[in-house]
């Protein structure tokens, strides 16, 4: 299905937004990702249970470290 990630044209077969994270590597840092589903937070115990649907816009934010 086609979506979007980070403002970015993406397609993928992940049927909830946990599996999404993972297969653009961010399994091992679910805990430390925040994620926006079409404007609205998703927590990470909530993502396991949000469905992924067509044109769906996605944020993942990781954190950064510096100064």
């Amino acid at each position: 299905m086609k979506i979007s990630v980070n403002g970015e044209a993406a397609e993928t077969q992940a049927k909830n937004l946990q599996e999404l994270c993972a297969a653009l590597g961010h399994g091992h840092w679910q805990d430390r990702i925040a994620t926006a589903l079409n404007g609205d937070f998703v927590s990470v115990l909530a993502r396991i249970g949000t469905r992924l649907n067509e044109h769906d816009s996605i944020e993942i934010v990781t954190p950064r470290q510096g100064g």
